[in-house]
C-alpha cells in the first residue's frame, strides 16, 4: 500500500503491533503513528515504556504519539515530561479530562506553554475543542484529535461536526484536527472533506487505500470468483437430484 490519492491531509498509522508499524514505517505515504493503552493491552505488550522506547528508535523521524494514564493532573504531567523526553518527535497524548469529567486544561496549558507538543484525545464535543483551543499556547503546535468514528456511531454526521471543529480551532493556527476512530476507508475522503489535516486509521484501513479507484464491474467479478472459490475449496454440495424427479410444474391458467 502506497497509495495516496490526491488527498491533503496527513495519513497516520493506529496500532500497537511492532512489526506492522515498522512495515507502515516504509511506506512514504504515512506520516505519522499514533498508538493508545487500549491498543497496546490488545497487542499484549506489559512493559509500556520498553515499547514505547522500541517504537521510538524504529520510528526516528515521524510523529509518535504515546499517552499518558495517570488520573490526577500533578501525575499526568509528571508522565507528560517523561513521555516528551523520549524523543524529539514524540507528541504526548493528554486525555481531554480524566476519568471524573475534570477538564484537563490546567495541564494542557502548562505543558503547551514549555513547548511540549501535544495530542489532546478522546474529543466529541465542538465545546471541548474549544476550550482545548484556550488552554493551548498558540505558539506551540499541537494536535486535537476529535473521535469522529464514535460521534457517528451516536448518529450524528461528524462531516458538519469536524467543520464546527475545525472552526473551533481558529485562534490556534498552529493546532492540527484530527479525524480520530476511523469505521471504513471513506472516511478518509470524509476527514478531507471536513478540512481536517490528519486522519488516524488501523493498518486494516489503511490497506483499502489501493482499491481508490477501482473498476467495479472487476471488483464485481472478483467478488463472483471469490464465492465460488471458497464453495469449491470448502467441498460444498447441494444433491439437484430430487429436484430432477419430480415432475415439471404446473402453472396456473391465465
Amino acid at each position: 500500500m502506497n497509495a495516496k490519492p490526491g488527498l491533503k491531509l496527513k495519513l497516520f498509522a493506529d496500532g500497537a503491533n511492532l512489526a506492522e508499524m515498522r512495515a507502515m514505517y516504509k511506506n512514504p505515504a504515512i506520516a505519522g503513528f499514533t498508538t493508545n493503552p487500549t491498543l497496546m493491552r490488545k497487542a499484549g505488550i506489559t512493559d509500556y515504556t520498553a515499547f514505547a522506547r522500541q517504537v521510538v528508535a524504529a520510528i526516528p523521524d515521524r510523529p509518535v504519539s504515546f499517552e499518558v494514564f495517570a488520573d490526577d493532573l500533578d501525575g499526568m504531567e509528571a508522565q507528560a515530561r517523561v513521555i516528551a523526553a523520549w524523543g524529539a518527535h514524540v507528541n504526548v497524548k493528554i486525555p481531554v479530562t480524566n476519568t471524573q469529567g475534570v477538564f484537563t486544561g490546567p495541564v494542557i496549558h502548562r505543558l503547551s506553554s514549555d513547548g511540549v507538543v501535544l495530542n489532546i484525545t478522546a474529543i466529541m464535543t465542538v465545546e471541548q475543542v474549544a476550550q482545548v483551543a484556550e488552554a493551548l499556547a498558540p505558539q506551540t503546535s499541537s494536535i486535537v484529535s476529535v473521535f469522529a468514528g464514535r460521534v457517528a456511531d451516536t448518529g450524528i454526521d461528524p462531516i458538519p461536526h469536524m467543520k464546527a471543529c475545525r472552526a473551533a480551532l481558529h485562534s490556534r493556527p498552529k493546532a492540527e484536527l484530527l479525524w480520530a476512530s476511523p469505521r471504513e476507508l471513506l472516511n478518509i475522503f470524509h476527514a478531507e472533506e471536513a478540512g481536517c489535516d490528519i486522519i488516524t486509521a488501523t493498518s486494516d484501513i489503511l490497506a483499502k487505500l489501493v482499491l481508490v479507484g477501482k473498476n467495479l464491474d472487476d471488483y464485481s467479478l472478483e467478488t463472483v470468483q471469490m464465492f465460488h472459490r471458497d464453495a469449491a475449496a470448502s467441498g460444498f454440495e447441494i444433491s439437484t437430484a430430487a429436484i430432477a424427479e419430480q415432475p415439471a410444474r404446473q402453472t396456473d391458467p391465465v
